[in-house]
């Protein structure tokens, strides 16, 4: 695994179920970094593929108390309204290793930005975008 440098910001996705999460990130070729078996609020599980760190909270119905999430109903899409952008080395070829279990809502395309990428949703309704790696702070990205 690449190495990982604590110091920005860590994405951090809370779910029910820990099984399932992992079931289909490993699937996409994540790895467990390690995990914490849910316990009240005690239950915790990184993931990681390349520079792409994903760590989930719960793993159990405690997340539905979260003080602020704990106002939205349990069977609200826990992800509404993100985007997570996972950067891996060849979209096409990893397109075609997992378009047919990676709940896929929109397929490869060439974007007006000059990258590949496609879009899937993760059993916690979490929007995936998957592209090739490329630097985020490049203006060359931009639409004019």
């Amino acid at each position: 695994m690449d190495s990982f440098a604590n110091g920005g910001v860590v994405v951090e996705l809370h779910v029910p179920d820990f099984k399932v999460v992992k079931d289909y990130y490993v699937r996409l070729g994540f790895e467990v970094v390690w995990e914490r078996e849910p316990d009240g609020k005690k239950g915790y599980l990184v993931l990681q593929m390349g520079s792409n760190v994903l760590c989930f909270w719960a793993g159990n119905d405690v997340v539905y108390e979260q003080n602020y999430f704990k106002r939205f109903p349990s069977d609200s899409p826990r992800g509404y309204g993100v985007e997570l952008i996972v950067m891996v080395d060849d979209v096409e070829e990893f397109y075609d290793r997992v378009k047919d279990h990676a709940n896929v809502v929109k397929r490869l395309t060439m974007r007006q930005w000059g990258l590949k990428d496609f879009r899937a949703v993760d059993p916690a309704g979490f929007y995936l975008r998957f592209t090739n790696k490329y630097d985020a702070l490049d203006p060359k990205y931009r639409i004019e």
